[in-house]
């Protein structure tokens, strides 16, 4: 921890109320930025808040272009915004892509992609009008590879894999980095309701031992391991660092 690396900083971040969203705003709020929180997810939202003071929070769809765009004018109440997380997501349907329903699809897409774009989009001429600084989306480790479990959810990240990229790209000369973190299997809630979609317990002990076996390491990543990526990607240490798509994923993709 480095109490003064985001001193008086505003940050954003979405999916702030649970998993990795939590633990990134935790991270940052233990280093001194200033935060806005975002999530659709009331009660987790405040007990996020309780934790980062100072802190504002929203209550709103990441998916929706006037929630997001009323985040970002409250983070810039807060002061110049520099840095933005965007981690709200959502794991869909755990079933091959050909029996994904239209309307489940649609709505994973609206929060993965959509909503990482959406962010990038209103808080953009914000951090610009600062003087530049970072954004860091979410992906994961099944957006740089196929997933035969979890077939949409992998085709969203990679999705979000090559908006990181392209937006790098586009925003360096302004002063904006834009990286990504691609998580392999994080004890969070999102791993545990992949677990839980297995069924019996027999079909979840193995779907468990399944991706336990995908990570060298032998073990389950912890939240705070993420989200000392992410700051990492956030802070000035990183002012090298753009268009990457980091593995954090104990070796999965080695």
């Amino acid at each position: 921890m480095r109490p003064d690396r985001f001193t008086d900083q505003v940050a954003l971040v979405t999916g702030a109320a649970s998993g990795l969203g939590r633990e990134t705003a935790l991270g940052l709020a233990r280093e001194g930025a200033r935060l806005m929180l975002f999530d659709r997810d009331a009660g987790g939202l405040a007990e996020t808040a309780a934790q980062c003071p100072g802190a504002l929070t929203l209550v709103g769809d990441a998916s929706k272009a006037a929630d997001v765009e009323a985040a970002v004018t409250q983070a810039a109440s807060l002061g110049p915004l520099r840095l933005l997380a965007t981690a709200a997501g959502l794991l869909g349907p755990v079933r091959p892509a050909t029996e994904v329903e239209e309307a489940d699809w649609d709505r994973l897409f609206a929060v993965n992609v959509k909503g990482t774009w959406l962010a990038a989009r209103a808080a953009f001429p914000l951090i610009r009008a600062a003087g530049g600084g970072a954004m860091v989306a979410f992906s994961s480790a099944a957006g740089l590879v196929g997933s035969p479990t979890m077939p949409a959810y992998s085709a969203s990240k990679g999705a979000v894999v090559l908006l990181t990229r392209s937006l790098a790209v586009a925003h360096a000369a302004e002063g904006i980095r834009v990286n990504c973190v691609c998580p392999g299997s994080i004890e969070t809630p999102m791993l545990e309701e992949t677990f839980a979609s297995a069924g019996d317990p027999a079909a979840r002990a193995a779907r468990e031992a399944v991706f336990r076996a995908r990570h060298p390491l032998g073990r389950f990543g912890r939240a705070q391991e993420v989200a000392d990526a992410v700051l990492y990607l956030l802070s000035a240490e990183a002012s090298f660092v753009t268009g990457v798509a980091l593995p954090v994923d104990g070796g999965r993709l080695a």
